[in-house]
């Protein structure tokens, strides 16, 4: 059985630490019986990473695919949580553990920024990250969260 763990930073702030509880229940009345969903806070506040991976593989879960609930491809979600879920996985050598790429740049979200200011959309994503380059640039600043090159970073364990 698959099992989603959401992990965003964490916060002193209870009203933050309780919003992944919200996502989390909203991502598992989408996936339904499909997936386990547990959240976790990669540090300030628990559950934990630790604790929240314990919670999937308690739930049954034999994989674990980890989800930086973050914006960017920065240290958190492309350094600390990969370790930070090698960690937790440690214990359960039986569990294939996986971590994604944060949100990074995706339609989708743009559909968000859009309905969150109150303007409609008229016009079509691009097919390409290409298009979405500042000045065309041709650097690849959306990173591995492109929508194009998305993909789970196995965590060898």
């Amino acid at each position: 059985m698959k099992a989603i763990l959401l992990v965003d930073h964490g916060s002193v702030k209870d009203a933050a630490n309780r919003m992944i509880d919200c996502v989390g229940h909203l991502v598992q009345s989408l996936a339904g019986d499909a997936a386990i969903v547990r959240v976790a806070h990669m540090e300030l506040a628990e559950p934990t990473i630790s604790q929240g991976f314990a919670s999937c593989v308690d739930a049954g879960a034999t994989e674990v695919v980890v989800f930086p609930y973050m914006l960017s491809p920065g240290k958190h979600s492309t350094r600390d949580i990969p370790r930070m879920a090698r960690e937790a996985a440690a214990p359960f050598p039986h569990v294939i553990v996986s971590v994604t790429p944060a949100f990074g740049v995706h339609d989708k979200l743009a559909e968000v920024v859009l309905e969150r200011a109150g303007v409609e959309a008229h016009g079509r994503a691009p097919e390409s990250c290409a298009c979405m380059r500042p000045n065309g640039t041709p650097e690849r600043w959306c990173g591995d969260a492109c929508r194009e090159t998305a993909r789970n970073v196995t965590v060898a364990h």
